[in-house]
């Protein structure tokens, strides 16, 4: 039986997940969140046809992201309840902290006629500095959010690094401590998790 959404129509048992990302097809920001969610494997994600287990929309900048969001959040919407936007962005030197760019998107989002509501809907994963600070905790067990990350250009090492947050995910593991942005995405992907699932 579907849930009630707080948008007012169903909650899928099964859920298409579409991602917006900075960069480029292919790109380290793809490669990490792609093997993640096939690492994860949750029995709730509906598989797009191809190989990804979500569908990747490339964007390039994060203003283009920002820009992009009404648009793709209204054609998810129009798909149903079976369709869930995922956002995913670099937080920079420019943002405090996750809720600082999502006021942004918000902000953007009003003028183009998204309600709260609707906005409420999107799961957020903002990476500080960038995406590889992530890779760089997830390899060393350590990082600096208030620097850039080294850069990464191996795609097995960022396949790796996702495996890596999979498993702690999957066993709960504590320590060492998350750092703060990549603890606040998990916490929205769980607040989807148990949107949609329950548990």
């Amino acid at each position: 039986m579907p849930k009630q959404s707080r948008a007012g129509g169903f909650v899928a048992s099964r859920t298409q997940i579409v991602c917006l990302h900075e960069g480029s097809k292919g790109n380290t920001d793809a490669v990490f969140i792609n093997r993640l969610l096939r690492s994860l494997n949750p029995t709730w994600i509906r598989p797009p046809s191809g190989s990804n287990i979500v569908r990747l929309v490339p964007c390039g900048s994060r203003s283009a992201v920002i820009d992009a969001l009404p648009d793709q959040l209204r054609a998810c919407l129009q798909a149903g309840s079976d369709t869930t936007l995922m956002v995913w962005a670099d937080l920079d030197h420019d943002m405090a902290d996750g809720e600082a760019l999502k006021k942004a998107f918000r902000t953007t989002a009003r003028k183009s006629g998204i309600s709260d509501e609707e906005f409420d809907t999107l799961v957020f994963a903002f990476a500080k500095d960038r995406i590889e600070n992530w890779i760089e905790f997830l390899k060393t067990g350590s990082t600096d959010e208030r620097r850039e990350g080294p850069r990464v250009n191996n795609s097995r090492t960022v396949a790796d690094a996702a495996r890596v947050l999979a498993k702690r995910c999957e066993q709960g593991d504590a320590n060492p401590r998350l750092p703060p942005s990549l603890l606040w995405s998990c916490d929205n992907w769980k607040t989807l998790a148990t949107r949609l699932h329950g548990s």
